[in-house]
């Protein structure tokens, strides 16, 4: 192997003792003899002190420095293919150690601190979405108690409010519940099977009224014969109306919102598409995270607990598969995913 202390200490020694024959050789009458003798004992003395000086003082701590190494690395990463080479300087081979291992370590930093962000995020956004509801049944309630609920017609007005602010609560609650279970494992796919048309039928008889009020159609289009897929029919009911309720939401002022389900040989794709404004692409990554939202203030408005879109990416991940996106701005937003068929015996 090149770059061993034996190879080094051979080289060096030879160089001192070339250049002590040579410096000998200037006196003159000097016999061949002495100037030979001369060259032999310079080189093994040379050599027996560069040697023992590099294999005890350099490469040893360098072997020591390698096995640190391993030790801490323990496969977390795959250094370059270069470290794998016969030939390889040990010093460069521990620089590209170091330098591989300091850009997995940079890389995971990086990600800790993204995770922070998204934590912080998170729990500022929870805070604001409990608190909204609370503070509104709490100025409700409040006012009917300093005098109001002496009319009866603000009474029931006030009530109303109130009531609607703790309905909204209990929706936020239970859907953190049900991501909360999903996400630990707690809540299992019950996979009955499912009919899919049928789902999608009752999402539409649910969200009649609230697509009527943005005059919206909802259309169902069938393509293959057998839609029963291998899934727990209440979650995948759950996903389909979150998807539906979303469209709807997010679509445009009398435009339409079509699911289609396309039946293959062995699975069953579905697929939700609106004609609204879209989801424009920077903020693609993120639309599945919980609480997040493209427009805040105009999200308010619509209502909503801010966490469909992720309850949809966690069950649907619990039966093994994935949520797409096909969206661009005024371009509407089309969600799809895929179900493995089931016999219906």
């Amino acid at each position: 192997m090149l770059f061993q202390p034996r190879i080094i200490a051979i080289v060096l020694a030879l160089l001192i003792s070339i250049s002590t024959a040579a410096f000998i050789n200037l006196y003159p009458n000097t016999p061949n003899q002495s100037v030979f003798l001369a060259f032999l004992v310079s080189f093994a003395s040379s050599f027996l002190l560069i040697y023992f000086t590099i294999e005890f003082l350099i490469f040893r701590e360098l072997l020591k420095i390698n096995l640190l190494f391993g030790k801490i690395k323990k496969k977390e990463f795959n250094l370059p293919a270069e470290l794998s080479g016969l030939h390889l300087n040990p010093l460069k081979k521990l620089n590209l150690e170091i330098s591989a291992f300091a850009g997995i370590k940079q890389k995971e930093i990086e990600e800790l601190r993204k995770i922070e962000e998204y934590r912080k995020e998170f729990i500022a956004d929870l805070s604001h979405e409990l608190k909204t509801p609370v503070f509104a049944a709490q100025g409700f309630i409040h006012t009917l108690l300093d005098g109001a609920s002496e009319d009866k017609e603000v009474s029931k007005k006030f009530l109303i409010k109130a009531a609607n602010s703790l309905d909204r609560l209990d929706e936020l609650i239970q859907d953190l519940l049900v991501l909360s279970e999903i996400e630990t494992g707690s809540a299992k796919m019950v996979k009955t099977g499912a009919d899919l048309a049928d789902l999608v039928q009752d999402a539409f008889e649910q969200l009649e009224e609230k697509a009527s009020r943005k005059n919206i159609k909802l259309n169902l289009k069938k393509e293959g014969k057998d839609f029963f897929a291998d899934a727990d029919p209440v979650r995948i009911a759950q996903v389909v109306r979150n998807l539906v309720d979303n469209a709807i939401k997010y679509g445009a002022e009398g435009g339409w919102v079509k699911v289609l389900l396309d039946s293959k040989k062995d699975f069953i794709d579905v697929s939700v598409e609106d004609n609204g404004p879209g989801i424009p692409e920077d903020h693609q990554p993120r639309i599945f995270d919980r609480f997040y939202r493209i427009e805040k203030s105009r999200s308010k408005e619509m209502g909503g607990s801010g966490l469909g879109l992720a309850i949809v990416k966690r069950i649907l991940q619990a039966h093994k598969t994935e949520i797409k996106l096909s969206s661009g701005t005024e371009k509407g937003s089309l969600f799809s995913f895929r179900l493995k068929q089931k016999n219906k015996d």
